[in-house]
């Protein structure tokens, strides 16, 4: 493919992970490895689905540290910091990856954004990497090729309609 770039899917609004979910199966159906790491994800909870369907597809999944391992997520692969992350990098040679929710895990504090920017900017170049999650910090804004600000213009949340399978999990 050629340069990797950086894509961004942020804001209020629904449809970060599902834009990244559509996006990887894209990558898969055209032959190019996907490695697909989530944070800040409860898939016991919130259902396994799309990440079930991307491991069908031949997406390598991994979750961000084992807080929130569950059963269904016995065969899935976790690690505890970049550079563990920057190991399954090198060794995986994906085209895609997914960092999905990693954005919040930065606004918490839960990891450093400069590890964040200095990880992208020693990927590998023909690497594409997505992020996801609402609060996109400035400096990942900078570095990032593509940024998607999703905005809640209205949703049914606010009606006291919550989460329905399929739908919003």
């Amino acid at each position: 493919m050629g340069t990797g770039l950086v894509h961004i899917y942020t804001g209020e609004g629904k449809g970060k992970t599902t834009a990244a979910v559509g996006l990887a199966v894209r990558a898969l159906g055209h032959g190019m490895k996907v490695l697909y790491l989530y944070f800040n994800k409860q898939p016991g909870l919130y259902g396994y689905n799309e990440i079930q369907n991307l491991k069908q597809l031949g997406a390598k999944i991994c979750g961000f540290s084992d807080q929130n391992q569950t059963k269904e997520a016995k065969d899935d692969c976790f690690i505890n910091g970049f550079s563990q992350l920057t190991d399954l990098v090198i060794s995986e040679n994906p085209g895609l990856l997914v960092l999905d929710e990693i954005l919040i895990s930065v606004q918490f504090g839960l990891i450093d954004e400069q590890e964040i920017l200095d990880f992208i900017t020693s990927k590998p170049s023909h690497l594409e990497i997505v992020l996801t999650g609402r609060g996109a910090s400035d400096g990942l804004i900078e570095i990032a090729d593509y940024v998607s600000d999703i905005r809640k213009v209205k949703h049914p949340y606010d009606r006291r309609i919550y989460g329905r399978v399929g739908i919003e999990y």
